[in-house]
């Protein structure tokens, strides 16, 4: 008996002392550290557990750290998708994939996309695969000019991808505002204005709140948008819808607007500017889709970055459920863009910012992720080369400190088809 009662009070104290932590050095790599500045050749980054010691070019290792040996290749922070819908979508024109938005739900503010996202769809580990370790993650709209609750998600390996639920609200201002609204922008901003009001209504005695045009939980989930405790992403693409959204401000001043898409961004950099809101801009769109967008030119993320305004790299609308990968390239084309006569592009390490911390920093998570600074997630890729080259591979990924797995449904199809033995084929493939 004083033999088990010695052995469970050893293992008591086993369980109760602290776990040795895993310490990581990366090293000899040209490092990024994502915040703008230069890339530093032979470079470290030291990993303790899921944060990120130090990263510079003469960083003590510990004896007992694990080396991985980066020389000759690019590390960097992971890619930070600063608008998407990944992990809403699996087969877009399957409904039962699809869950961007409820058109058949009653309800709109209160719709919360934490619920939805699905950590196994197969775009995750695809993006996974090609450096994007963090999105935002927002609904589309449907029935109203607000979609609901956005998110901000890791793309690991596990069944839990939520960083940060209820990171903000998400509505439509512009041509597709217009639209749910009833058919005019006069319609869409006086709506957007009942909503608010009707919100306010309902939390100054929530018992009797009746509306015809707000349900409870709808008006609930709009009252930290009203005290500005959640952050307001908006979708304009005009010169002229933007300004109107900056004026909504007049009315309710502690709206902590996100400007997202702003094709004509440009056109109002000064105000926008003047009125302290960040872009999570579309990137090289030039070719109208819309009356909205007709000044849409490739130098508008450069023209707004040059204004002075925090801009950084999303992809609303354009495969954002799918191809977040793109980001890097739309990045690498913001570069090169510099050498085109009277055209307006980004420095590099404006264009590696633009998709690691300054989307961190808009979504109020700087402190936490977008780049290898101390103290932040331990997110870090490593690369055969120049991240915003397309000929680039990607070699490793880290999320959270934790290494993860490069393959998915895509490299296994091209693995199992790319040189097929005589009767691997299924039979349709011999006609």
């Amino acid at each position: 008996m004083r033999r088990f009662t010695m052995f469970l009070a050893s293992a008591a104290a086993l369980m109760a002392a602290p776990l040795a932590a895993q310490t990581t050095a990366i090293t000899g790599g040209k490092l990024v550290i994502g915040d703008g500045s230069a890339p530093i050749d032979g470079g470290t980054v030291l990993i303790r557990n899921d944060r990120v010691v130090a990263a510079g070019a003469n960083v003590a290792i510990p004896a007992d750290a694990r080396r991985i040996d980066a020389t000759g290749k690019w590390v960097t922070p992971g890619i930070f998708a600063g608008f998407s819908r990944i992990g809403l979508v699996e087969v877009g024109a399957v409904s039962q994939t699809n869950d961007m938005n409820a058109s058949g739900s009653p309800f709109s503010a209160a719709l919360d996309v934490q619920y939805a996202i699905n950590p196994f769809a197969s775009p995750v580990a695809v993006n996974r695969a090609a450096g994007v370790t963090r999105a935002v993650v927002s609904p589309s709209t449907a029935n109203s000019i607000f979609g609901g609750y956005g998110a901000v998600v890791d793309l690991g390996q596990d069944e839990n991808p939520i960083t940060k639920a209820r990171a903000f609200q998400f509505v439509e201002l512009g041509e597709t505002g217009q639209s749910r609204a009833g058919g005019s922008r006069s319609a869409s901003h006086i709506l957007f204005r009942a909503l608010l009001e009707e919100a306010r209504t309902y939390a100054r005695n929530p018992a009797v709140f009746d509306s015809d045009l707000l349900k409870a939980s709808d008006a609930k989930a709009l009252l930290p948008v009203i005290d500005g405790s959640t952050k307001l992403l908006v979708h304009v693409e005009s010169a002229n819808d933007i300004l109107k959204v900056l004026d909504l401000r007049k009315d309710f001043p502690a709206l902590k607007i996100v400007l997202v898409g702003a094709n004509e961004g440009w056109r109002v950099a000064s105000h926008i500017v003047a009125a302290g809101v960040p872009v999570l801009a579309s990137a090289l769109a030039d070719l109208p889709y819309g009356f909205e967008d007709l000044a849409a030119t490739q130098s508008n993320i450069g023209r707004m970055k040059d204004a002075g305004v925090k801009v950084a790299i999303g992809m609303i609308n354009d495969r954002d459920a799918h191809q977040l990968r793109y980001s890097v390239q739309y990045a690498g084309n913001l570069v090169a863009l510099n050498k085109v006569p009277r055209a307006t592009g980004l420095s590099w390490d404006e264009a590696f910012a633009a998709i690691s911390s300054v989307p961190a920093e808009i979504m109020d998570m700087g402190g936490q992720l977008g780049s290898l600074r101390a103290g932040r997630q331990a997110d870090v890729v490593i690369w055969t080369g120049d991240p915003l080259e397309l000929s680039t591979q990607v070699e490793r990924v880290i999320i959270d400190g934790v290494e993860q797995s490069l393959s998915n449904r895509q490299m296994r199809l091209r693995d199992r088809y790319r040189d097929p033995a005589p009767g691997d084929l299924p039979n349709a493939y011999d006609h």
